[in-house]
């Protein structure tokens, strides 16, 4: 195997796939970086076992073949080399040279026959969605995943095909992030799958490429073909994302989401971020609360803690009725009003220990539970 490639092209190129080969790979192949060279093209796959990924580089490829080097050392050298020309030569047996300018290296590889092929997913269900909007529907749940692995069917965001639109859901147990969105599915693409939390953190870093993602999925895995733009990074067509899902039932979410509040006042995202932000900053582990109280036309927003004081905010807000106090967590708060985009919000609550529900006029729904005021 033989190629030239433009240095910044194949840096970007092992960037893309960097992330999935983990600091404890089992086995010694898993650290390294499937490489093949044909035609116009050279593919990069790496993998562990649960996700994998595959993308593809112009190259002037000039005997074509395959090798596999550890991915992370070969991505510091290439980031490093000296021009922007970088030829690749390998031996039969897997010795790789690479040179450019006057810096040349032997890296030892290992043969492709031992580097665990990507499973290609063909007849499975499947969905196109733009990618933007994908972005957007993952950046409004993900932050409520649970990260407690005793409850693994909560380790990651459930996805859900049914009915003309696609349900995301996440929960903790504690508070819960709902987004759906109505899109054309194909009686025989309903279905629903649960995204693993590194998987969905794979997607948001990947999914800013190009237009269109296509979804194939069936009960035990899933994958993500991802549109890129023929510009400057040197990506042809799609990045191919594939990840084993999360097996299990996904709890009943719809008993989580309160029938009916008898509060519901509009207020200004950002403001109202900035203010609770600013409260939190007293909290202490011991003392991690915010207070909301409710009274005519103001909201006041209090946090305080043995260790290091009081906090006081208030905000005009358009509200008649009756005084009202509860508190939560303030984390609960921060992270749907900084997931979301929208001006304005809506927050909904009953009394001191029902759930809170902030909620958009699109689609979208966040459940947090109360915290026991002190």
């Amino acid at each position: 195997m033989k190629f030239k490639i433009n240095r910044d092209h194949f840096a970007n190129g092992l960037a893309q796939v960097l992330n999935v080969v983990g600091s404890k790979a089992t086995m010694p192949i898993l650290s390294n970086v499937l490489i093949e060279a044909d035609k116009d093209l050279i593919s990069l796959t790496t993998t562990n076992l649960d996700l994998g990924i595959r993308c593809q580089i112009k190259a002037e490829v000039k005997e074509s073949g395959s090798v596999t080097l550890p991915v992370k050392r070969l991505a510091g050298i290439v980031r490093e080399l000296p021009n922007i020309d970088v030829t690749v030569d390998a031996s039969p047996n897997h010795q790789v040279k690479l040179a450019s300018g006057g810096s040349n290296f032997r890296i030892m590889g290992i043969g492709k026959e031992d580097f665990p092929a990507l499973p290609e997913l063909g007849d499975e269900k499947s969905c196109n969605l733009g990618q933007s909007e994908l972005t957007d529907m993952l950046k409004s749940v993900a932050y409520a995943q649970s990260s407690d692995e005793t409850r693994y069917i909560l380790n990651g965001v459930y996805f859900n095909f049914k009915d003309s639109k696609l349900t995301l859901v996440a929960t903790d147990g504690r508070r819960l992030a709902h987004i759906s969105k109505e899109m054309e599915v194909p009686a025989a693409a309903a279905g629903a799958i649960i995204l693993p939390a590194k998987t969905v953190n794979e997607l948001l870093r990947l999914l800013d490429k190009g237009d269109k993602v296509k979804i194939h999925f069936n009960d035990r895995r899933a994958a993500f073909q991802i549109a890129t733009n023929k510009d400057t990074s040197g990506l042809v067509d799609s990045i191919y994302l594939y990840t084993k899902v999360v097996e299990g039932n996904y709890p009943n979410y719809q008993q989580v989401i309160p029938k009916e509040t008898h509060q519901r006042i509009k207020l200004e995202r950002e403001l109202f971020l900035q203010c609770v932000h600013r409260a939190a900053l007293v909290c202490s582990e011991k003392a991690n609360q915010v207070k909301l109280k409710l009274s005519s036309n103001l909201l006041e927003i209090d946090a305080q803690s043995p260790d290091f004081g009081e906090a006081h905010e208030s905000m005009a807000i358009g509200y008649t009725g009756p005084e009202l106090q509860v508190a939560f967590n303030p984390q609960f708060i921060i992270d749907p009003l900084r997931a979301l985009t929208r001006d304005d919000v809506y927050f909904e609550v009953k009394d001191e220990v029902s759930p809170g529900v902030f909620k958009t006029l699109e689609s979208f729904i966040c459940v947090i539970m109360p915290v026991r005021l002190s």
